[in-house]
C-alpha cells in the first residue's frame, strides 16, 4: 500500500470513529414517560383557567402525560401514579382554600400515603390567583410546597421564586395572556424535572 493510499484509509477510519463515538444529543436523553397530575380548586374560575394553562404548558414536553382535576376528584391512586403534582388554589385569608387543605390532610387521613412517605421523590409545584396584589399569593404557595415538602417531594418552580400566580381583582388584569404564560412555563419546567428525575433514577 503507498503512503496516499494509507493516509486515505486511515482519515475514513478516524472519520467513521468519531461518528460513532459521538451521538446525538436526543439519542443520549431519550423521550421518557412521565405522568403529571394538575389538581386545583375554583369557585369563580380564575384558578381553573390557570389549571388550564399548566396543563397545556406540561404537554408540551415529550412524553408527558397530563391529568387534570379538582381537589374533589383526586383519588389515591391518581396520586400514587403520578411522577409530579402541580397543585392550585385561589388565596382566602392569606392561605389556600379550605379544600385544598382538606385535599392536603386527605393525603394522610384519608389516602393512606403519609405514612410511608409514598409521595417521596416525586416533584411538585404551585399555582394561586388572588383579588389583590397583596393578599398573601406568595406565602399561599410556600404554604403548598411545605404540605409537599413533609411528604418529601421535590419542589420546582416556573422560573418566579415560587411558582405561578394572578392578580384577579376587579381593577386587575385578570388571568391574562401574561399570567398564562407564567402558568405555562410552571407546567412545562416541571414537567421537564420530572422526566429528568425519572431517566436518573433509571441510570
Amino acid at each position: 500500500m503507498n503512503k496516499r493510499k494509507f493516509l486515505e484509509t486511515a482519515g475514513a477510519a478516524s472519520a467513521a470513529a468519531v461518528l460513532l463515538a459521538v451521538k446525538p444529543t436526543q439519542a443520549q436523553a431519550p423521550a421518557v414517560g412521565v405522568n403529571v397530575l394538575v389538581v386545583y380548586h375554583s369557585v369563580t374560575g380564575n384558578t381553573e383557567k390557570m389549571a388550564h394553562g399548566i396543563t397545556e404548558g406540561a404537554r408540551s414536553v415529550a412524553g408527558a402525560n397530563v391529568v387534570l382535576k379538582r381537589v374533589g376528584e383526586v383519588v389515591a391512586d391518581d396520586l400514587l401514579a403520578s411522577d409530579a403534582v402541580i397543585v392550585g388554589s385561589p388565596v382566602y385569608f392569606a392561605s389556600m382554600s379550605g379544600e385544598v387543605k382538606t385535599f392536603f390532610d386527605n393525603w394522610s387521613l384519608k389516602f393512606g400515603l403519609f405514612r410511608e412517605l409514598k409521595m417521596r421523590n416525586k416533584v411538585g409545584g404551585a399555582f394561586v390567583t388572588g383579588a389583590a396584589i397583596s393578599n398573601g399569593k406568595e406565602v399561599t404557595m410556600q404554604a403548598i410546597h411545605a404540605a409537599m415538602l413533609v411528604n418529601q417531594m421535590s419542589i420546582v418552580s416556573g422560573g418566579g421564586a415560587f411558582g405561578a400566580s394572578a392578580t384577579t381583582g376587579p381593577d386587575s388584569p385578570g388571568i391574562d395572556e401574561k399570567a398564562l404564560e407564567s402558568a405555562r412555563a410552571l407546567g412545562k419546567r416541571v414537567a421537564e424535572f420530572a422526566a429528568v428525575t425519572k431517566r436518573g433514577s433509571r441510570t
